[in-house]
């Protein structure tokens, strides 16, 4: 029977269980479907068509290389399946289990109801650590850490590929998809190669400046991993990184300690708790994917309208806030698609507390803007940064105190608002103090060349904070608190190391997959 490997967010040939099982069990029809409904989605834009389309060619390149070439289409997916139920027979389909939106739950429903019919057996596998069906969150880090020390699939040398062949739509552009808006001429490139070049990069350097030049947006553009983008369309795995790790601290430890390398050890458990955080919120969006428009904590249903504040939206989108710091974020991120999580979460704190905006259609534009968007972790964290969870603390930020932490020079705003570039580093947060008398001196009018701030934002943030507080105090609310805790919150429980030293030497780089889990 032909194994069809449908490729979703998992682009990529190495450890990917669907086609290592695929291939061991005859014909092999690695499919790939453009899906019109996706890429209508409102939180979908060019700039992730642009990426995916970079990662599709090498995997083309890769399935080709061995045999397989991949096929492309683009229709809704019944109506894809119906086309090779026709052309050949009955057949298996395989895949990755997927935490996606609405649209993707939804269609993969029609999938299986269609698999039903047709008497088409659907494999799904597992991804990263993400439990479908997770019975108790007390659970999930014990199997998260069994799943990732399972050793990572070896990519099929050599595909049998099927005697009837299919014509391919090949790589279509946006314009073809009917998709309106501009490609981000300044993100990350997309593809495997681009990955293992990010990932070897990281490793050198930057980890060891991780811990300490995350925040700040002038260090963490270099010393961040920038490796989201490749996670979230799956082009490297969860389990690949945390092999890698657990490797290279092997390696660390081996060496004498006069020679090893500064601050290393010390980034790599940062860097390793975030892949855990990773899954982790994802996790509660598998388990709930509610999340994605309604509150996690129902007693804040209408503690914000959800009709926002137009101009407040419209000033805070387009990096017009007046507050330089929020602004110079915003512009980064309209030509990247990325800012580190900082910034992230000040943008979102600005939206929600101190333009008190609901965080439904921002959370919308940021999926746009960021280009690892990736809903599961995305929608849980837009709310867990808007205070509307009840389990976690508030965090307002200051605009003006931020910059001032984080860009004491304003060496970032004045890279991204080139506008206030010859204000000196005493005005540069917050420029409407400079007197009119001296602004033509710097070369900027407050108000028509940058805009004044939009808001008092002392006191919508006391606003913000003594209402989200007084509510957080109402025993119906902490009583829902401790039921949204009990599902989705951290255990934070002390578990037996991740890979002791001597047996991480032993993880193999390459392992064959155990099939009892291939297939599960």
């Amino acid at each position: 029977m032909l194994s069809v490997v449908w490729f979703k967010r998992d682009l990529r040939v190495h450890d990917h269980l669907p086609l290592t099982a695929a291939s061991l069990r005859g014909p092999v029809l690695p499919l790939y479907v453009y899906e019109p409904e996706i890429l209508q989605a409102p939180d979908y834009a060019t700039q992730h068509l642009g990426f995916a389309n970079e990662c599709l060619a090498e995997l083309n390149a890769a399935l080709s290389a061995r045999g397989c070439p991949l096929l492309l289409q683009h229709d809704e997916i019944i109506t894809v399946f119906e086309r090779l139920l026709a052309a050949y027979g009955r057949f298996e389909l395989l895949s990755h289990e997927e935490t996606g939106n609405a649209i993707s739950y939804a269609r993969d429903l029609r999938v299986s109801a269609w698999c039903q019919r047709h008497q088409i057996p659907w494999h799904e596998t597992p991804t990263n650590g993400v439990v479908r069906r997770l019975g108790s969150r007390d659970d999930w880090a014990k199997i998260w850490m069994v799943r990732m020390r399972q050793p990572r699939s070896v990519a099929p040398e050599r595909l049998l590929a099927p005697t009837t062949t299919l014509p391919s739509s090949g790589l279509l552009t946006a314009v073809q998809l009917g998709l309106t808006g501009p490609d981000k001429a300044l993100r990350q490139r997309g593809g495997r190669s681009a990955a293992v070049e990010q990932l070897q990069h990281f490793f050198g350097t930057p980890l060891s400046r991780y811990r300490f030049a995350m925040s700040s947006p002038l260090s963490a553009e270099e010393a961040c991993s920038r490796l989201s983008p490749y996670l979230a369309f799956g082009v490297l795995s969860v389990r690949e990184v945390m092999h890698k790790i657990w490797k290279t601290r092997t390696q660390i430890h081996a060496m004498p300690e006069p020679v090893r390398p500064v601050n290393l050890l010390g980034g790599l458990k940062s860097f390793e708790s975030r892949l855990h955080w990773h899954c982790h919120f994802i996790q509660k969006f598998e388990s709930e994917p509610s999340l994605e428009t309604r509150n996690m904590h129902r007693g804040f249903d209408g503690v914000r309208a959800e009709k926002i504040n137009p101009e407040y939206f419209a000033r805070w989108r387009d990096g017009e806030t007046g507050f330089p710091l929020v602004d110079a974020c915003m512009k980064m991120l309209q030509q990247t698609g990325w800012i580190n999580f900082r910034m992230r979460a000040l943008l979102i704190s600005f939206s929600s507390y101190q333009c008190w905006n609901h965080w439904r259609e921002p959370a919308l534009h940021l999926a746009r803007e960021f280009l690892d968007f990736e809903p599961g972790i995305h929608y849980p964290q837009v709310q867990m940064q808007s205070g509307v969870t009840g389990i976690n603390t508030l965090r307002i930020y200051n605009p003006v105190k931020q910059a001032q932490d984080q860009d004491p020079d304003g060496i970032f705003v004045k890279r991204w608002l080139p506008q206030l570039a010859a204000l000196p580093t005493a005005h540069i947060f917050e420029p409407w103090l400079v007197p009119q008398s001296l602004q033509e001196h710097f070369g900027v009018r407050i108000g028509i060349d940058y805009p004044r701030p939009m808001l008092d934002h002392l006191a919508a943030a006391r606003h913000a904070r003594e209402t989200l507080w007084a509510l957080r105090g109402e025993q119906n609310i902490r009583q829902e608190s401790k039921k949204v805790f009990d599902k989705h919150g951290s255990r934070r429980r002390k578990i037996k190391k991740t890979i002791p030293a001597k047996n991480a030497a032993q993880l193999p780089d390459q392992a064959p997959p155990q099939l009892s889990l291939l297939l599960k």
